[in-house]
């Protein structure tokens, strides 16, 4: 299976368990080829995978991130992204190709493709290196996530 469109082309092999029909009013309908647990799995997997071929090279997909931290924060030199939060050294990413990458005000990522699995991964990636914690809130976090604070150690008065 092949898309194309305005942002780009992306293709799929699909497995035997799942047929994938073309209508004439140019709907694209997935169905089980047989009745097994596999099959179910499946045409779930490709159904999904399928609208994010379509919507991604009509429409794309974003992700944004934050920097949360005092002296964290994000530059671009050419072909790649530099991140400083607080280690002793620079952690320097070659971004990777399909990708956009915008960095804002130095703590806001702004990462754009048509592909939307590689840019869950780089996006992954960028967060590994300094997870959000939860007690001070500082790391790398995704701008929709909601994130639970911890309280600390309460200690007792003598």
């Amino acid at each position: 299976m092949k898309v194309k469109g305005p942002l780009g082309e992306l293709s799929l092999i699909y497995p035997r368990e799942v047929k994938v029909d073309r209508e004439e009013s140019r709907i694209i309908r997935v169905k089980k080829a047989v009745e097994t647990r596999r099959a179910n799995q499946m045409h779930g997997l490709f159904r999904t995978l399928m609208e994010n071929m379509v919507v991604g090279v009509s429409k794309g997909f974003e992700k944004r991130l934050q920097l949360v931290g005092v002296g964290y924060r994000a530059t671009l030199e050419g072909q790649i992204l530099v991140l400083s939060h607080g280690f002793s050294h620079s952690v320097r990413m070659e971004i990777l190709d399909g990708i956009k990458v915008k960095v804002k005000d130095n703590t806001q990522i702004v990462l754009s493709g048509f592909e939307k699995s590689v840019i869950g991964q780089f996006a992954t990636s960028i967060s590994k290196w300094r997870p959000l914690e939860p007690y001070k809130g500082k790391g790398v976090e995704y701008a929709d996530e909601i994130i639970r604070r911890k309280e600390g150690n309460a200690r007792k008065k003598k």
